[in-house]
């Protein structure tokens, strides 16, 4: 029998007013999929009192020319709206295909589970409070 769910959300928002006391401004690395995707996210957040770090990591976009005009959409708003921004280059297209290739149906789950596990490894690795993703409002996802 599973255990009681936990709320996420209040968690955060605990940890949020916790350093704000302190005078801290919350790190938050925020996974992009996309510019149009993040400016929802950036400005929500922004709102909040919380400047996040954009983080791009999108091995599966393919073709390449679609993931190349994505990354570099995202640089150019970012720059504008001088949000920092951390560039992964991974670009991992075959071993995509090599995992989603005998069941393409659930390809998605494998997507997001690739990326955010990167996103929450480099969010540890330096430092984060906390990591989100603008895929969860993303009105191009399933």
């Amino acid at each position: 029998m599973p255990g009681p769910s936990r709320n996420y959300a209040k968690e955060l928002e605990r940890l949020i007013q916790k350093l704000q006391q302190e005078g801290k401004v919350p790190r938050l690395l925020l996974h992009a999929c996309c510019a149009p995707c993040s400016i929802y996210c950036v400005d929500s957040l922004r709102r909040e009192g919380i400047e996040p770090v954009s983080y791009w990591f999108n091995p599966n976009i393919h073709p390449y020319t679609e993931y190349r005009s994505r990354k570099t959409t995202l640089e150019a708003y970012a720059q504008s709206i001088h949000l920092p921004l951390v560039i992964d280059n991974t670009y991992g297209l075959r071993s995509f295909v090599k995992a989603v290739i005998d069941d393409l149906e659930h390809r998605c789950l494998y997507c997001y589970q690739v990326r955010l596990e990167q996103t929450a490894r480099y969010a540890a690795e330096h430092h984060f409070d906390s990591f989100s993703t603008t895929l969860l409002v993303s009105p191009y996802q399933k």
